[in-house]
């Protein structure tokens, strides 16, 4: 969420990002209810005054023998004015904020305008698309030919967009999982937590999935949310607490299931598992003071594409254009696996960085020392990105491994996780 005063004193920022976004939003109606709030606040707090004033001078006038009718008729006046007053100032501040809650982040300078994806830029190529002598599979053709990947009972026990794998498929989807775990907290120092699958909806408006994107939520009849990514968990870890400068930065991982009603995306990757209403994915969380947070997403960022290198999985890593990155974002970048079945770069990780957008929301603060032994508490700075995907690791392992014979080699660095090196649809090497 942005800060109210700054928007006042930057709202050319505002417009210009607004504008790049693509966003029809009206400023000048936030700002004038912004002053009518303000000159309402002031109404009331002089009101307040006031009657302080009359109810200390009331009984000095009594004590003294005087007449204090005329104070006690305008006290009961100023009390019937308050009355309206303040329920006016809960009203006006409740619309402030609603239209607060639907403003996005400020873009970075460097993020390119563009109106889709067509215009993200394009930062690093990272090997090449392996050469076949056959024409490549799609994982959803490869994993039936396997019998590994029955999505006929899936779709029967829950419907389109669910996925059911068996034998040595399942065990390379919980392999792939165990692998980047083992890669972010020994090799990056994340911290491994195994958080809530299941949150308020205050854990949810606090990283910005609410208001604006609760038809892509999972809401439960007890009012709780199935997390969509383990960014709602993690980021909440630190949501209304003040943290030491020293303790910085707070960097968290978890392997969980996330949920997507997939909302916004009917018609699109209908095959396979691409796009489905549960999957796996292993997320980072990074909590940073300002200074440290650019720097923060960089290394996020190595560490995403640590993975993709070990597994020795082409990628590329993508900078999102305006309209394209999310709407809570300040800067992002997508790292696209290479997918011979699609003949495609495919999304299989996002690294965005938040500024205090976040943290506004859920107010994670941090305590940061100053000259002269003072201290201030300023609001944290908060990133997250997949590290990687699971369901999507799973897909590009299928597709750049597979054999002319329908079976898939296993890379070697997963070999040790899974205790078998070729997938042919039985449950042994």
């Amino acid at each position: 969420m942005l800060n109210l005063r700054w928007i006042r004193e930057n709202t050319d920022v505002l417009i210009d990002t607004l504008k790049r976004r693509g966003i029809d939003f009206d400023v000048s109606l936030l700002l004038q209810m912004d002053v009518d709030y303000r000159t309402l606040l002031f109404q009331v707090q002089a009101l307040q005054e006031e009657r302080n004033t009359i109810a200390k001078t009331i009984p000095e006038l009594k004590k003294q023998g005087q007449d204090a009718s005329d104070l006690i008729t305008r006290g009961n006046a100023i009390k019937a004015d308050l009355v309206e007053l303040e329920a006016k100032e809960v009203e006006g501040r409740e619309q402030i904020d609603s239209l607060l809650h639907v403003l996005p982040n400020i873009l970075a300078e460097d993020v390119p305008f563009g109106t889709s994806e067509e215009a993200n830029e394009c930062i690093k190529v990272i090997g090449e698309p392996k050469k076949f002598d056959f024409n490549p599979l799609t994982h959803e053709v490869l994993g039936t030919k396997l019998g590994l990947m029955p999505f006929e009972l899936a779709t029967q026990m829950s419907g389109s967009r669910f996925v059911v794998l068996k034998g040595q498929l399942a065990k390379l989807e919980r392999a792939l999982g165990q692998f980047m775990l083992d890669t972010h907290t020994n090799k990056y120092g994340y911290e491994e937590v195994s958080p809530p699958l299941l949150v308020r909806k205050e854990a949810v408006f606090g990283v910005g999935q609410l208001p604006k994107f609760e038809e892509d939520l999972f809401k439960t009849t007890s009012g709780h949310y199935l997390i969509s990514t383990a960014e709602v968990s993690l980021t909440n870890l630190v949501a209304d607490q003040i943290l030491a400068e020293s303790d910085l930065p707070k960097r968290f991982t978890a392997l969980t299931p996330c949920f997507r009603s997939e909302a916004g995306a009917a018609g699109k990757d209908t095959k396979g598992m691409f796009r489905v209403h549960q999957f796996y994915k292993v997320e980072l969380v990074s909590i940073t003071k300002p200074s440290q947070a650019l720097s923060e997403h960089e290394r996020m960022l190595a560490a995403a594409e640590d993975v993709l290198q070990q597994l020795g999985l082409p990628y590329r890593v993508m900078k999102l254009c305006s309209q394209d990155i999310g709407f809570y974002s300040h800067k992002t970048y997508d790292i696209e696996v290479w997918l011979p079945g699609q003949k495609a770069y495919r999304e299989i990780s996002s690294c965005s960085y938040f500024t205090d957008y976040q943290a506004r929301r859920m107010n994670a603060r941090f305590r940061q020392n100053t000259e002269g032994g003072k201290s201030q508490v300023e609001l944290a700075h908060t990133l997250n990105g997949s590290g990687v995907a699971v369901g999507r690791a799973l897909i590009a392992v299928m597709e750049n491994y597979q054999q002319a014979d329908g079976s898939i080699l296993i890379p070697e660095a997963l070999v040790p996780y899974t205790g078998f090196r070729v997938i042919n649809g039985e449950n042994h090497d």
